[in-house]
């Protein structure tokens, strides 16, 4: 990782790109290398050597595990407030 006024370079599937923004720079480089590897894990299980169709594939991965997580993320809310409103029901019963 190399950290310029450009931003910061990392490497996705073999290719070099220079990250602008407000992050953390060692965030930047976990999500890239996350990116990295998910690439590369479609790649080969596809067997497809095409690096656009990799990166559109990959991202629908990516895309269904955010998805499928925040549908038990918002489910887990719903259940600790609906809790939350119970419990508060009931301490004002007293």
């Amino acid at each position: 990782m190399a950290k310029s006024q450009d931003g910061i370079r990392v490497e996705i599937y073999d290719q070099d790109y220079n990250i602008k923004g407000e992050l953390d720079s060692n965030y930047i480089q976990k999500l890239a290398k996350f990116v990295d590897w998910k690439m590369r894990t479609v790649a080969a299980q596809t067997h497809t050597v095409d690096s656009l169709r990799v990166a559109v594939l990959a991202a629908l991965n990516i895309a269904d595990e955010y998805h499928q997580l925040k549908t038990k993320y918002d489910a887990t809310a719903k259940q600790i407030d609906e809790r939350l409103t119970s419990a508060l029901k009931s301490s004002t019963e007293f």
